[in-house]
């Protein structure tokens, strides 16, 4: 003997199921812009800002120094030597650094790299801002050439008294087969 009212629920609830499916699919695709547009908007992970701040006059507090430090690696299969030029440096908040990181094509073909900037302790990230940097754009070398990349910045002067020491950090990934067209264009422009 079968209930005929069963037949109607069971469907009702095979339809909950499936919106609740599809619903949790949607939400887990969402998931990544999400947690990039917090992550952007508040410096969480350590992720920065990869827009050119601006280079107003500020005022430089020198009454406290704050040890900027970098770290570097390429991508996995990435035949690059990348490396700052200093480890570290020491910097007043609102005093305006320029920090060289050189670049070496290991390879025997023309090559494009992006670099992708992260700050630890991540609350430091959205004190540290960059006026210029190699980040900020795809990066040619020719086979075999050599290039020191300037980055530079400066820390806001309202970053919080508890950060004595930040960690800039830059991992090279081989963009060759995504370069834009202008950059294919600078590859093909003839050595100085």
């Amino acid at each position: 003997m079968t209930d005929t009212n069963s037949r109607p629920d069971n469907m009702r609830i095979v339809r909950r199921l499936l919106f609740t499916v599809a619903g949790m699919f949607a939400f887990g695709f969402a998931l990544v812009p999400i947690y990039d547009v917090i992550c952007d908007l508040t410096g969480f992970n350590g992720r920065t800002n990869n827009e050119q701040a601006a280079a107003n006059v500020r005022e430089v507090d020198t009454s406290r120094t704050v040890n900027v430090q970098f770290i570097t690696r390429v991508n996995k299969g990435m035949p690059w030597d990348f490396e700052p030029e200093v480890t570290s440096v020491r910097v007043h908040p609102g005093e305006t650094r320029v920090v060289n990181f050189l670049a070496h094509n290991l390879t025997r073909g023309d090559m494009v790299a992006q670099a992708i900037p992260s700050v630890a302790p991540g609350e430091a990230a959205l004190y540290l801002n960059k006026t210029e940097c190699f980040c900020f754009n795809q990066q040619p070398l020719k086979a075999g050439d050599d290039v020191a990349m300037p980055m530079q910045f400066y820390l806001d002067p309202d970053i919080p008294d508890h950060i004595h020491t930040l960690t800039l950090s830059y991992t090279l990934y081989d963009m060759t087969a995504h370069a834009t067209p202008d950059v294919l264009a600078l590859m093909q422009q003839p050595a100085d």
